[in-house]
């Protein structure tokens, strides 16, 4: 379980942006992970907020997440594997309360499940 949460700032010039507050006091930077497909994110930023415990978190979007259908993102925190949020695209004809997104989330956390559990067999194996 993790004591971070995470807010929206801000989605703009192909960076999806947020508000990860509750770090450990100052200067705490927490390990954050974002997901796509199964694959960590790469270039994922992380710099000090205004206020104690805050820090933003920019996620430039992968080119091959701009296409056709709904593409799910999954932001972790690292050390407990926590999900603290999502965000998804929808492109092309995909409806507005697509039933796609749910399934994409769904199977986001399925594959997070899935690492967990092969990490805990392997610690306890």
């Amino acid at each position: 379980m993790s004591d971070l949460t995470l807010t929206k700032i801000r989605f703009r010039n192909g960076i999806w942006e947020g508000l990860i507050s509750n770090a450990p006091g100052t200067g705490g930077r927490p390990d954050i992970s974002v997901m796509f497909r199964d694959q960590p994110v790469p270039g994922v930023e992380l710099h000090e907020g205004e206020a104690a415990g805050e820090w933003i978190l920019q996620v430039p979007i992968p080119a091959e997440a701009i296409a056709d259908g709904v593409q799910s993102f999954v932001v972790f925190d690292a050390p407990s594997s926590t999900r603290l949020g999502d965000f998804t695209l929808i492109a092309g004809d995909a409806a507005s309360d697509d039933l796609r997104a749910e399934v994409e989330l769904l199977r986001a956390e399925l594959d997070m499940l899935k690492r967990a559990f092969r990490r805990h067999c392997q610690e306890t194996g």
